[in-house]
């Protein structure tokens, strides 16, 4: 009898001491795997924020892996991706899926200011484009606009931005941001649609060779032109000014949400500055004198 007393009881610290250990096993916002899933066009600046987040927490491991806006939507909501970038607002019908079938109230982690922008060849002679040119030319069979592709993150923010639905446009394709700006040349009466930040870390040698090779052309809205530098982005005046955020399915305070607490800090907000973008919570800047 003792002896069968004694082995319940080994048996039960047993299961209590790997119940422990898988406890203490499992992910937190200091260590572990995370997967992002981010449209090509604000890649660079996930990435950047991905090795900060890993140099502060050396056992995390972030892989940052692009995927159509509206695709890695859908995985978010399938539980098939635990975070993922968005820039464009969400529909009701998206956001009551949302928290539907995640069970979380949609809060988006807004953590920078991005802009669609508009290139042609540094040798054309178009020096600004209006609104209703867009507007326009996006309903032309001449497909004068290049477009990284469909679902993708440019194409759903400027469709939003002119009260169109994107199957409604009319635009040619070339796949990839970087692709655009490098082939552009090949078609001088087309006008190239890609991500700010595709080239806008000022220090980095490939967005520099990139920025030579085409101009941002201003618009023109209401008799004034709007640039996408950082001044206009931070007051929402060029008129496609984009917030980044993240969106997550994950209830509690893990690698995911860590990630996105780090993101909307200073730190986080000073490599988002170093990318050329617009952060998104600004932070005081005090400097004692004596």
């Amino acid at each position: 009898m003792k002896n069968s007393i004694k082995y319940v009881l080994v048996s039960v610290f047993s299961i209590i001491s790997l119940s422990c250990k898988k406890v203490d096993d499992s992910i937190s916002y200091n260590k572990g795997d995370l997967t992002i899933f981010t449209d090509e066009s604000f890649k660079s600046v996930t990435e950047a924020l991905a090795d900060g987040y890993m140099a502060s927490y050396p056992e995390t491991h972030i892989k940052v892996t692009t995927k159509k806006e509206d695709l890695g939507f859908v995985d978010l909501v399938d539980g098939k991706a635990k975070i993922i970038v968005l820039s464009r607002d969400l529909s009701a019908k998206e956001t009551k899926a949302y928290e539907d079938k995640v069970d979380l109230k949609f809060i988006p982690a807004r953590f920078a200011a991005d802009a669609v922008v508009f290139v042609v060849p540094k040798e054309s002679s178009k020096t600004s484009i209006s609104m209703d040119e867009i507007t326009n030319g996006l309903q032309s069979d001449a497909k004068d606009f290049i477009f990284d592709g469909t679902n993708s993150s440019n194409l759903n923010f400027v469709a939003q931005k002119i009260g169109k639905l994107p199957k409604d446009l009319k635009f040619s394709i070339i796949s990839g941001n970087q692709n655009i700006i490098e082939q552009l040349n090949k078609y001088p009466n087309k006008i190239g649609v890609v991500g700010l930040n595709t080239f806008s870390r000022p220090y980095d040698k490939t967005a520099e060779k990139l920025r030579e090779m085409v101009k941002i052309l201003p618009i023109e809205k209401n008799g004034k032109l709007y640039t996408a530098d950082v001044t206009q982005l931070r007051g929402m005046k060029y008129p496609f000014t984009r917030v980044l955020y993240f969106l997550t399915n994950e209830g509690g305070f893990n690698i995911a949400n860590g990630f996105i607490r780090y993101s909307c800090t200073q730190l986080g907000q000073m490599i988002v500055e170093k990318e050329g973008l617009q952060p998104y919570n600004l932070y005081k800047r005090e400097v004692q004198m004596r």
